[in-house]
């Protein structure tokens, strides 16, 4: 197949949604893995021939190489992966439980994990990759939004977006990640108007950004124009966080 293929886990609303349709205009052929299937089959249907949805639970390995093997054997290629799957529980840190804790873990960590062990297999027979995963701000500062899982789990996923990048960059393969800071996200909807006023105002810019700009960082990373950055944790937080 000609076309390139990008897998885009939790690509069916927010910030995922916008990078699937942005891999798609520029030609690329996205599958879509999700576990929610109203709207992945929804999305798959509206841009039929342009994307394409797998259910996918991206804490199960078998769910996950059964995604990879059938990408691999039915397209031939997997050019781009972006693991952008997560979820968070606010809670306190003294009243989260630790089955939720876990879960935040094993579906933001473990996932991402899972399909960079998997795919990466694939994208080193054609010697060139690019994998892309999807931080955030909490990953450097801490809880900021009482989800004391999220931050952690975040953090954990620089460290592995590092450790790839180190493992598999003389083999043609770049690894890199975004933090957004404060999208326009259903997680985002979630904020009382009160924390809403308060996040926009210690944001330089004064405004919460779109989830299509957490997309161009990373159809930027998935370009020729990023094949010498590596290990690169890319800020979108419209100057809230500048390190």
């Amino acid at each position: 197949m000609e076309k390139k293929v990008a897998i885009v886990t939790g690509g069916v609303a927010g910030i995922g949604k916008a990078i699937t349709l942005g891999l798609a205009a520029e030609g690329y052929l996205v599958v879509v893995c999700d576990v929610n299937d109203e709207r992945g089959n929804a999305l798959a249907e509206e841009y039929s021939g342009s994307v394409v949805y797998r259910n996918c639970d991206v804490s199960d390995e078998e769910s996950v190489k059964d995604v990879v093997d059938k990408v691999s054997a039915e397209y031939g290629r997997i050019d781009v992966l972006v693991n952008n799957a997560g979820i968070i529980r606010r809670r306190t840190g003294e009243e989260i439980s630790t089955a939720d804790w876990d879960l935040v873990f094993r579906v933001n960590v473990r996932g991402a994990f899972l399909f960079c062990k998997h795919a990466a297999e694939v994208m080193k027979k054609a010697g060139k990759g690019r994998i892309i995963n999807v931080s955030s701000v909490a990953a450097k500062l801490g809880d900021i939004t009482s989800a004391p899982g999220y931050g952690p789990s975040k953090a954990a996923m620089d460290g592995l977006t590092k450790t790839f990048a180190r493992e598999l960059a003389a083999l043609g393969i770049t690894v890199n990640g975004v933090a957004p800071h404060a999208i326009e996200t259903d997680m985002s909807a979630e904020w009382s108007p009160e924390r809403r006023a308060a996040i926009i105002d210690a944001i330089p810019m004064k405004k919460l950004g779109q989830p299509e700009d957490v997309a161009a960082a990373v159809l930027f990373l998935a370009s020729e124009g990023a094949k010498f950055i590596t290990g690169e944790i890319i800020d979108v937080n419209g100057g809230f966080l500048m390190d």
